[in-house]
């Protein structure tokens, strides 16, 4: 099946009942045989049988992109409902700083929804949000922040007036940066109450040491010295300016009344101070070890990975890669590592692969699963079994071919709204990746070979260079812990002493 073919399954019209098939099914080779008039109309399997589909075709809409004041803008005229989307993109996240403003860019976006503004205290903005009937968003990763607006048409003028407002006038109330400041503290003094996140930030530290992926927030980074007021209007100068937003709109508005209201919001906007500084690369840890941090808990989490290799770019390898991973664990239920350590041998409800890369970083490649105590190392040895056994192993056509086609239908979901295709296209350009990504990506995922799979795998993917994180109670672990490589023993706060055999 071609991916067009897939793909067209999306707004495709419905099937129409062939009017009369005998037997209700096609002859071989040829067209469906005539149904004589006299005979009734087929019912049940006959009549589904008898359905005749159209040329599936897949079309889906396209954002245009504009430049407003030098800023890119994509756009897409929505018109089926009263409603209009508007997003700004903010380049520059806790990746792009130093760890010493670490707590101030982070807290940045939510202040600006809940900080209030010069002229509204926060309980008035939200007051107004209720009142116009608006959806506003802040979100925020390492490489910036993503900010929403959701309005109906009517209120579309007074909601964007608010939104500008917020972002160039914000409040930064000191009552809520403290609240904001105590929930992180919080989060802090729990963080052990949730085993899987702190097995997955100590990893991240083991992996990635002292680069932004690896940081794990201190209760020093959100002190009153590094976190305030003026800490936040120092990143505010910093981060909000014109030459680093992509902005996106899509809805019910015509580009012509469109573009006049993304000039009035720019115009206000003022030139960034200096250039964005790139992220520093990550020099991934590349040596075995096993470290053990021990906790009393029902279920064991373990993690191993190695550095990927990989750059998220335009190359058969990338692409091999995906389907690589797909096949290996990411896919779900019909995954290799699904189907051995859970359909199998019945060692825990889920494992996944990861395989992870960036456009200027290599991600990890590794595995994870979750497990009772009784049956922790069996659950690690099968995992390195699994993936060495895919490795340089070319994988069977099959496998290659239904990867492909579920990684292809699942696209279908990347078109269900305006919102969501120029959203998308905002993604690709603040990743620097060209146009027509999505594309190029899907031609390339169809190009890939069994072949091209084991060499991929061959080249880059060896569990014993992997580090191995094991959270959970050493005293109740099947043997063989030493036998997965040297262990250690990791505390939470990130320290490392040999492993103690004897407890």
């Amino acid at each position: 099946m071609t991916l067009l073919l897939l793909l067209g399954l999306v707004g495709a019209p419905l099937p129409q009942a062939a009017p009369g098939l005998p037997g209700g099914g096609t002859p071989a080779g040829g067209a469906p045989a005539a149904r004589p008039d006299t005979l009734p109309p087929p019912v049940g399997r006959e009549a589904v049988e008898a359905l005749i589909y159209p040329p599936l075709v897949f079309d889906p809409p396209e954002a245009d992109e504009h430049e407003v004041l030098g800023v890119p803008v994509y756009y897409l005229h929505d018109p089926a409902l009263p409603l209009v989307d508007f997003f700004v993109q903010l380049r520059g996240g806790p990746g792009h700083f130093p760890r010493a403003v670490f707590a101030p860019i982070s807290a940045l976006p939510s202040l600006l929804r809940l900080g209030g503004t010069r002229t509204l205290p926060p309980d008035s903005v939200d007051l107004k949000i209720d009142l116009l009937a608006l959806q506003v968003s802040f979100s925020s990763g390492g490489g910036g922040s993503l900010v929403g607006l959701n309005a109906l048409t009517d209120t579309f003028d007074e909601g964007i007036a608010l939104l500008r407002e917020m972002l160039l006038a914000p409040g930064l109330d000191s009552a809520a940066l403290e609240v904001w400041r105590g929930q992180q503290l919080e989060g802090i003094r729990r963080r052990e109450d949730d085993p899987q996140g702190l097995a997955y930030s100590e990893f991240n530290r083991l992996m990635f040491g002292d680069h932004p992926t690896g940081w794990v927030a201190t209760e020093e980074d959100f002190s009153a010295d590094r976190l305030s007021r003026e800490s936040l209007l120092a990143a505010h100068e910093t981060l909000i300016c014109r030459n680093r937003i992509i902005l996106g709109l899509a809805g019910d508005l015509s580009w012509e009344d469109a573009e006049l209201r993304i000039l009035e919001f720019l115009e206000p906007w003022p030139e960034c101070a200096e250039e964005l500084s790139e992220p520093p690369v990550a020099e991934l840890r590349d040596e075995p070890g096993v470290f053990l941090i021990r906790k009393e808990v029902e279920q064991s989490t373990v993690i191993m990975a190695q550095p990927g290799g990989l750059l998220l770019d335009d190359s058969p390898e990338y692409f091999a890669s995906r389907i690589a991973d797909f096949i290996l664990g990411s896919g779900g239920f019909t995954s290799r590592m699904m189907t051995r350590v859970r359909t199998e041998q019945g060692l825990a409800y889920g494992a996944s692969s990861l395989w992870g890369a960036s456009r200027r970083s290599q991600g990890l490649l590794g595995a994870l699963t979750f497990t009772r105590p009784e049956r922790t190392i069996e659950a690690a040895r099968l995992l390195r079994d699994v993936m060495d056994e895919f490795r340089g192993t070319p994988p069977e056509s099959d496998e290659v071919e239904s990867a492909l086609e579920e990684i292809a239908n699942g696209y279908v979901f990347a078109f269900e709204s305006a919102a969501q295709i120029v959203a998308r296209r905002m993604g690709y350009r603040a990743q620097e990746l060209p146009d027509g990504w999505l594309e190029r990506y899907l031609e390339g995922l169809q190009e890939v070979t069994p072949s091209a799979i084991a060499e991929v795998t061959g080249r880059y993917l060896d569990p014993s260079r992997m580090t191995i994180l094991i959270l959970g109670d050493p005293t109740r672990f099947d043997p063989g812990l030493e036998e997965l490589g040297p262990v250690y023993e990791l505390s939470p706060d990130g320290s490392v002493t040999p492993w103690d055999a004897g407890f």
